[in-house]
């Protein structure tokens, strides 16, 4: 049967809503005439989960250790005025632009990379054991990840480089290099360069205390002063930053209350003294540790001068040389002999990895020895007298040979030196003099024989 259900009735026709014409717009002015109020304004913005702090350049930013390779760490006072100066100072020695990629073998420098505006790639790498990384998954993350700047030890850039040299492997994009920690070996400076078609290798020089003081790069070092350090100069570490102000004064373990205390002069060029040095990246103090900083601070009108505790000179060119840490020199009775003179010339050796320059006997008495820790070929001098005593004398003659003729004449060999945790490059000098006096075998030479 049909639905005979009628169908609702339509609804009555709405009323036209009268408009304003307005040329090319339209006004709606609704039923009433009566125009719509504004809008209610937009929301405030959600407060910053990380609202900037204001600081100023003299507060406390961080406190930061000192390596320890000549004596305890030291925890060392920044400033926010001093980070700040650091981060340009990186930035415009090495023209890293925003955008570019970093890859930190010493984590704590992935610190300066928010403020550089630079992406960190975090290495896999432990810190507290650096030198046990694995150089193939450092190369893997450089290509992998694009990375443009490296910062890292020479032990580690040395493991780095003689990988790549192994596999045939190059590191294209890699734009810097930057090497530190403890002096770049000769044989790290050219074995470098050829696996970066794209970049250069640089060495910043300076300390926990002041960072950075000068810089080198490659070429200087392979056209000039690689056959200087191979002759006994000591390692050149470039000009002075135009920041910064170094001076060379005379050798004292004295506190020093100004510039014009009693028998302080700055020397001329090319003499060996301590280095000082005045810039805005230099600490003032260290935590806590009145007396330390009273030993490493010269109060000076215009600012504060910082003992380096290393030994060098300024060439006649300007360029800076560091010869070793002063608390490392050796004390003879013919006059000193600092570390990074003597060390270079036996490292050349081939049977050689790296040797320690230390001193036996009372300072300003104390009788000259090398330790050595031999290459990976050349264990056999470990346990076999009759080979030590054979690389001893191939040593001494070494020694005989240098333009510069160096007093050595006992050889130590050690199967592998205690360095510092954080670069694993720093040798700690101190504690093998007391390992040498404590029953070691030495082999002396006598070049008469």
């Amino acid at each position: 049967m049909p639905n005979l259900k009628s169908s609702p009735p339509p609804p009555p026709a709405a009323e036209p809503i009268p408009t304003l014409d307005v040329g090319r717009s339209t006004l709606d002015v609704g039923r009433s005439r009566e125009a719509r109020p504004p809008p209610p304004p937009p929301p405030p913005p959600p407060p910053s989960a990380f609202p900037c702090a204001q600081v100023a350049d003299d507060e406390t930013a961080a406190i930061l250790f000192t390596s320890g390779s000549t004596g305890a760490p030291k925890g060392v006072v920044y400033t926010h005025g001093q980070f700040a100066a650091q981060v340009e100072l990186v930035r415009s020695t090495y023209d890293i632009q925003p955008g570019e990629v970093d890859l930190p073998l010493l984590p704590v420098f992935a610190l300066f990379n928010p403020a550089l505006g630079t992406t960190t790639i975090v290495p896999e790498i432990d810190p507290g054991r650096p030198g046990a990384f694995d150089p193939a998954r450092a190369v893997q993350a450089i290509l992998q990840e694009n990375v443009t700047y490296s910062f890292g030890s020479p032990t580690l850039w040395g493991k780095i480089a003689r990988h790549c040299h192994a596999t045939g492997q190059t590191l294209p994009g890699l734009r810097r290099v930057l090497c530190a920690g403890a002096p770049v070996p000769p044989w790290l400076w050219q074995a470098l360069p050829p696996l970066l078609p794209d970049g250069t290798l640089h060495s910043p020089y300076g300390a926990t205390e002041a960072l950075p003081i000068s810089s080198i790069e490659a070429g200087e070092v392979n056209n000039n002063t690689a056959a200087a350090t191979l002759a006994g100069a000591g390692t050149c570490v470039g000009r002075v930053l135009p920041a910064n102000h170094v001076k060379i004064i005379a050798l004292t373990n004295a506190p020093l209350a100004s510039l014009d205390a009693d028998g302080l002069c700055e020397l001329p060029p090319c003499t060996i003294g301590e280095i000082i040095v005045r810039g805005p990246t230099v600490t003032r103090e260290y935590d806590r540790l009145p007396d330390a900083t009273a030993h490493a601070k010269i109060p000076d009108a215009a600012a504060l001068w910082h003992r380096m505790g290393d030994c060098g000179y300024l060439d006649e060119q300007g360029r800076l040389w560091f010869c070793g840490r002063k608390a490392e020199r050796v004390e003879t009775i013919d006059g000193p002999l600092f570390t990074e003179q003597i060390e270079p010339v036996f490292n050349a050796h081939p049977k050689v990895r790296r040797t320690a320059l230390i001193g036996l006997g009372p300072a300003g008495r104390q009788r000259p020895a090398i330790i050595v820790e031999p290459a990976s070929t050349a264990s056999d001098v470990l346990k076999d007298s009759a080979a030590a005593r054979t690389l001893a004398r191939e040593l001494r003659a070494l020694s005989l040979a240098c333009p510069r003729p160096i007093p050595v004449k006992i050889f130590y060999f050690h199967p592998g030196f205690p360095v510092d945790v954080r670069h694993n490059a720093k040798i700690h000098r101190l504690t093998l003099t007391t390992w040498a006096q404590s029953g070691a075998i030495g082999y002396e030479t006598d070049p008469k024989r």
